[in-house]
């Protein structure tokens, strides 16, 4: 039952009816607001980091004269990122969602100016340095989905997760167009037009946090003391398949795509146009589904929708592996997207059943180090798997992983926590 001083409210927002049940003080304006902020900081955070993954190996070959060192600034930001997870979430819990956000989002623009210094010295480790520091905003970034589920009834957590997602697909139309336009503002520092303009749009984004306003959920729920310990909430089955669900789609994803372009372009020969168009294609794999998953969630079920997800990764890997052309890697990447997006919509929903509200900052902090500690070491894993064992054992190798999440949403699907 809900607390007597919720009321619902209900707002329009990309054509979907919303109830969203608050304190009576918040606004329907507020709560239109909130969506619609945290999209766009999504779409604006998104272009950023589209535009540093890019340029990330190009700039750190340019800077280092050991090829083997060029992809090191791209490690080091999963690690600072994977690292960050837990402080930012205590910090959010400290100072709140929308001064924590902006704060972050300040730190990713002092991030791109510190790489244009790097520019500026042809100094690769002063871009290390700011790869780093990029690292800890994409942390505080993940954490957007979760301000969108606060922000709505519980219902309407996975419709609220997909609305945020889908600002993604605006940062991969709007990342190239910007590399495309600033690329040579500079004819004496390379890239310099591009950081500033990243620069510009993260102070936007800094701004924009500020208009959040979240409600006060600790007050709604009535709860004065601290909730369960952690150990308590890790000990439910709902819960473990929640992190487990969302870890393995997420290092799955980024384990796959990051050995991608080395088997293409390094070992196939495909041009780096192909390879891009390759990973452009998977992007909008990922996010595009966020259209409908919400939806099809609500309708068909968490669980079943987790499972599909599991699926589609399988059949992603299974394509993979079946040869090396265009339309396979093409197929492959597109399924892997789609998949991941059901899984780890699915996950994100999954967990907020497990935990009571005062909880939430532990249960996050626990999911996110969980998620993105395994995705770092995907990252880092997937260069050194691919050229020891191939392509075909890189894609074969996480299908055990998906076989187990499928066996443990089937042992859970008759959880009352996942029944409520």
């Amino acid at each position: 039952m809900r607390p007597s001083h919720f009321r619902p409210s209900g707002l329009e927002l990309g054509g979907i009816r919303w109830q969203a049940y608050c304190p009576v003080t918040t606004t329907l304006t507020m709560l239109n607001r909130n969506l619609v902020v945290l999209f766009a900081c999504q779409l604006l955070a998104a272009t950023g980091a589209i535009v540093m993954v890019t340029l990330g190996g190009i700039i750190g070959g340019d800077l280092t004269a050991n090829p083997a060192l060029a992809t090191l600034p791209v490690s080091v930001w999963v690690l600072s990122m994977a690292a960050t997870t837990i402080p930012a979430t205590m910090i959010m819990r400290r100072i709140g969602r929308p001064l924590g956000f902006s704060l972050a989002s300040l730190s990713a623009a002092v991030a791109v100016l510190v790489a244009l210094l790097a520019l500026q010295q042809a100094s690769f480790w002063i871009y290390v340095l700011s790869a780093g520091l990029f690292g800890i905003n994409m942390a505080f970034t993940q954490q957007y989905r979760f301000a969108a589920i606060e922000s709505v009834s519980p219902g309407y957590a996975a419709r609220a997760v997909s609305t945020v997602l889908m600002g993604a697909v605006g940062g991969a139309m709007l990342g190239p167009i910007i590399l495309r336009h600033s690329v040579t503002w500079s004819d004496s520092v390379p890239y310099a037009g591009t950081m500033l303009s990243l620069a510009a749009l993260y102070l936007i984004a800094a701004g924009l946090f500020l208009l959040l306003r979240m409600p006060d959920l600790r007050g709604a729920s009535g709860a004065s003391e601290p909730g369960r310990p952690l150990s308590a909430m890790v000990r439910q089955p709902v819960f473990i398949v929640a992190v487990l669900g969302g870890t393995v789609g997420y290092g799955v994803m980024t384990f796959v795509m990051t050995a991608t372009p080395l088997s293409m372009h390094t070992v196939d020969g495909f041009s780096l146009d192909e390879t891009a168009n390759v990973i452009r294609a998977h992007v909008f794999g990922m996010y595009l589904p966020s259209l409908v998953s919400g939806y099809l969630i609500d309708r068909f079920g968490i669980t079943r929708m987790m499972a599909a997800g599991a699926v589609v990764l399988v059949l992603s890997l299974i394509v993979a592996m079946s040869g090396h052309s265009m339309s396979e890697y093409m197929l492959a990447l597109v399924l892997l997207g789609v998949g991941w997006n059901f899984l780890y919509v699915g996950a994100t929903t999954l967990l907020t059943r497990t935990y009571r509200p005062e909880e939430r900052f532990r249960a996050q902090a626990f999911n996110e180090f969980c998620v993105f500690g395994v995705t770092a070491a995907g990252s880092l894993l997937a260069g050194t798997i691919m050229y020891l064992f191939g392509w075909f054992m890189t894609v074969a190798a996480p299908v055990p992983i998906l076989a187990l999440i499928l066996v443990g949403l089937y042992l859970v699907r008759r959880d009352p926590l996942i029944a409520r």
